[in-house]
């Protein structure tokens, strides 16, 4: 859920603490670059500790930690920062996580294993945008209310 509610505004985001869009550009470049380069790393490491739940819990940590605390960046370097983190977190866990589902699909059938993984993302996808789009509503709230009281 956090991961799809803050995927879409990062950029907007940066924006309002002044990035510009080279810097956005940069932030969010970078941010891929590093996930899919590190995701060489997380998924050798997976597989030489055989520990993919404790790595799988510490990338969803990581990104379930970075995401929030967006909401507290003061400017924009630490919102990148923050932004580079997530994607640092989507990259430890996708490896690990992948594994899992192939050896499931083994016992389950790929075509269930990857269906339900697929409708659980997104059903989360949609739940985090709800999430988003009901924080965002409650300044408009009460600014209606400021305006009606007046």
């Amino acid at each position: 859920m956090t991961y799809e509610a803050a995927r879409s505004i990062t950029g907007p985001f940066l924006a309002t603490l002044g990035a510009s869009a080279a810097l956005v550009g940069f932030v969010a470049g970078f941010g891929e670059f590093l996930g899919y380069a590190l995701r060489l790393g997380s998924g050798y490491l997976a597989d030489k500790t055989q520990r993919y739940w404790t790595i799988t819990i510490i990338g969803y940590a990581i990104n379930l930690l970075a995401v929030p605390a967006l909401a507290l960046a003061g400017n924009w370097y630490i919102a990148s920062l923050l932004i580079i983190l997530e994607r640092t977190g989507k990259a430890i866990r996708t490896p690990a996580r992948d594994a899992m589902l192939s050896h499931a699909g083994g016992h389950l059938g790929m075509g269930w294993a990857f269906g339900l993984h697929e409708a659980l993302d997104q059903c989360g996808a949609m739940v985090g945008f709800s999430i988003v789009i009901q924080l965002l509503a409650i300044p408009l709230l009460f600014w209606v209310q400021k305006r009606i009281e007046k």
